[in-house]
């Protein structure tokens, strides 16, 4: 399928008639027309023709834009530079959301689109009837200039002195219109793409780099026909490294419903509370959006489609939910008896109950990190103290497959492993779902990726407890090895690893090669953040992240006690004083698990100290630190760092305070041995 609507060189566009031209777009067009797009692309025709009379060159019109859902208005290609038009129709000003717009456009080329990686990329806002403005053009080290507004009568203007001071450069136009695109986009922007039914191969890279997404997908819909028609049950675990795709394979899966068969219910769900928040509400707003684009231009009020932001938030919910609200409507109508949990008939038999049913409506469940299920201890403290369920005989794997295996006939779990990502007390490990199988779930097929066993997959006996499975199958498509949310450092997740794990050298020569992934360090908050808006573009995003154990960063105004509202934090604009951008609200790890920014800013307490011996870990009690004793915790606050340490998709700076001789909480040894260690790796002081 092509990427735009129309595509021709200049000097054929000038001479064919605006009405053909158009015509061309209308046809290519899937979606319901509304007026005010067919005579905004005559406008941006009729102002084209006029501005291009003496260029030569290739001009694309509505160029998709598959990891963003969007279109750019217009990209324009004359002696080896690329203009990006962004055309607003009648517009009086320039607006601030307009530019972040083009720019964004501008960006996707840039990153993703291979034949622009080298060129000039030049985006223009066009306000029609907006006035004239002084142009100061600023073109960053990597070719692009920063956008440039301009009205109706400035354009070819600008177009001409551009090319004048910009070194030409020789392309092929043509092999330019067909570039291999690798995105890769925020799980939000994926989450988006996929709900607006773009398939996961036009949204993920492509490139022999990464690891193919479409496989693992394919591999589980096979898994899922399989298991429908041979009537059985089958459990998938996919394993991969933090930000390779695993969220997007299970929003893919969820999305599409099993491949082409939409009637068979299928449920995306997850443990990380902010995340199931974020995407709900990202994909609601989404779609509010295009509904009300889309009624915009009908004048008759009765025929408009009435639909809320209740009855979307409604269908959203019903394949993206928490891991927690399913265990609680399949915990509703059930009692235990002699240790397995089963119906309440009577229950059901009720006048307001019989709407409701046992067996789940979901044929497929889809489990993030579900390594971060809860152990039994904790499932059973849980239903004692909040359910009134007094020895609750399961833990939370075992619960979720006993409820998928309600099931007569057939059902399929997958289940998406993260890497060294437990970060809370209670939290199983992969190993308790393993024991749930081989102790009253072994005629279940069981599909495990070959990395499963591993240490930082696998907590516990696994290699024990996949020894003698009789319906066991190893694959290495359900292995996602290559991190897709840096997508300037591959090896960023290896290079943490290392860093944590205090392997120097390969840290050292990992680190010389993120050469387009800055890592900088300092010890002055106030330089990190102007490092952060120096660095961002458009609308990328940026924040601070620090540990939930940083209890002594008050003195420079974090207090993680007080929590940002996850949805304002990653969803809202630069004038929301509650979002990101405005670098006051912290993110940590329980916020940010499962999430990414473009550019991120980690604050390093004392909780966590580089030493010889072995990283010191501690929480803050009362009025001190005091060291934490529990391996378990332990590893916990390491792999919180972990988690803080891999969210950002374009560079970081790690904030290591200076702390204060004064402040017996805050003395400069609790922090610099853990500055001159980054330091020794060779990361950038700045």
């Amino acid at each position: 399928m092509k990427r735009y609507f129309y595509s021709n060189s200049i000097s054929n566009f000038v001479c064919e008639s605006t009405a053909n031209i158009r015509d061309i777009i209308v046809q290519s067009n899937q979606f319901e027309l509304i007026t005010n797009q067919k005579r905004a692309w005559n406008e941006e025709i009729s102002i084209l023709k006029n501005v291009l009379q003496n260029y030569e060159g290739q001009i694309f019109i509505e160029y998709s834009i598959p990891r963003m859902g969007k279109r750019i208005d217009v990209v324009l290609l004359i002696n080896g530079i690329v203009f990006v038009l962004e055309f607003k129709v009648g517009a009086i000003n320039y607006l601030s959301s307009d530019i972040e717009q083009v720019w964004d456009y501008a960006l996707d080329l840039k990153n993703f689109h291979a034949e622009s990686h080298n060129l000039c990329i030049v985006p223009i806002l066009i306000s029609t009837e907006a006035h004239d403005i002084e142009i100061i053009p600023y073109l960053y080290e990597d070719k692009l200039l920063r956008p440039i507004c301009s009205n109706e009568r400035m354009l070819e203007g600008i177009i001409r002195q551009t090319l004048l001071i910009q070194e030409k450069q020789k392309i092929d136009n043509y092999m330019w219109g067909i570039s291999r695109y690798a995105p890769t986009p925020t799980i939000i922007e994926a989450a988006k793409a996929l709900y607006n039914q773009h398939s996961v191969e036009n949204i993920s890279r492509s490139d022999s780099t990464a690891k193919n997404l479409s496989k693992t997908c394919n591999y589980i819909f096979q898994v899922i026909e399989n298991a429908k028609t041979e009537n059985k049950k089958a459990i998938c675990f996919v394993t991969g490294v933090p930000g390779a795709g695993k969220t997007l394979v299970g929003l893919n899966i969820a999305t599409q419903k099993a491949g082409d068969n939409k009637s068979i219910p299928a449920v995306y769900l997850s443990g990380n509370g902010p995340l199931v928040k974020i995407l709900i509400e990202a994909l609601t707003r989404d779609k509010v959006k295009r509904i009300k684009d889309e009624q915009a231009e009908i004048l008759n009020r009765q025929e408009r489609k009435r639909i809320t932001k209740a009855e979307v938030e409604r269908e959203v919910k019903s394949f993206i939910q928490n891991v927690h609200h399913f265990r609680d409507n399949c915990l509703e109508g059930t009692i235990i008896e002699s240790e397995n949990i089963i119906p309440d008939i009577e229950y059901f038999k009720t006048e307001k109950n019989r709407d409701k049913t046992y067996i789940p409506p979901e044929k497929i469940a889809i489990f993030d990190e579900a390594q971060r299920a809860w152990n039994k201890e904790m499932t059973a403290k849980f239903m004692k103290d909040k359910k009134s369920k007094p020895n609750f005989p399961y833990s939370e794997p075992e619960f979720l497959i006993s409820c998928m295996d309600r099931h007569t006939d057939w059902a399929v779990i997958v289940c998406l492993v993260g890497g060294g990502q437990e970060i809370n007390t209670g939290e199983a490990g992969i190993s308790e779902w393993l024991r749930a199988i081989k102790g009253k779930y072994n005629d279940w097929q069981v599909y495990i990726s070959s990395n499963l066993t591993d240490s930082e997959y696998s907590l516990g006996n696994s290699h024990e407890l996949l020894s003698d499975l009789p319906n066991l199958c190893k694959d290495d498509s359900l292995h996602l090895s290559v991190s897709l949310r840096s997508f300037r450092a591959e090896k960023l997740s290896s290079f943490i690893h290392n860093l944590l794990d205090f392997e120097l050298l390969a840290c050292q020569e990992i680190y010389k090669k993120l050469t387009k992934y800055p890592i900088v360090i300092t010890r002055d908050l106030s330089k990190a953040k102007e490092w952060l808006k120096l660095k961002a573009r458009g609308s990328e995003r940026y924040g601070i992240v620090v540990s939930s154990q940083a209890h002594r960063l008050k003195p420079l105004a974090i207090d993680v006690r007080v929590q940002p509202n996850p949805i304002n934090w990653f969803l809202d604009g630069k004038d929301d004083v509650r979002s990101s951008y405005y670098l006051e609200d912290v993110a940590t790890e329980f916020d940010i698990q499962g999430l990414e920014l473009d550019w991120s800013c980690v604050v390093w307490d004392g909780d966590f100290r580089y030493s010889k011996e072995g990283w010191k870990t501690y929480s803050f009690v009362g009025n001190k630190w005091q060291n934490i004793k529990k391996e378990e915790r332990k590893l916990y606050l390491k792999n919180a760092y972990r988690v803080l340490l891999t969210r950002a998709r374009q560079g970081m700076v790690i904030v290591v305070p200076e702390g204060n001789e004064e402040d017996h909480t805050r003395k400069s040894e609790y922090y610099d041995s853990t500055f001159e260690y980054l330091k020794e790796i060779g990361i950038k002081i700045i």
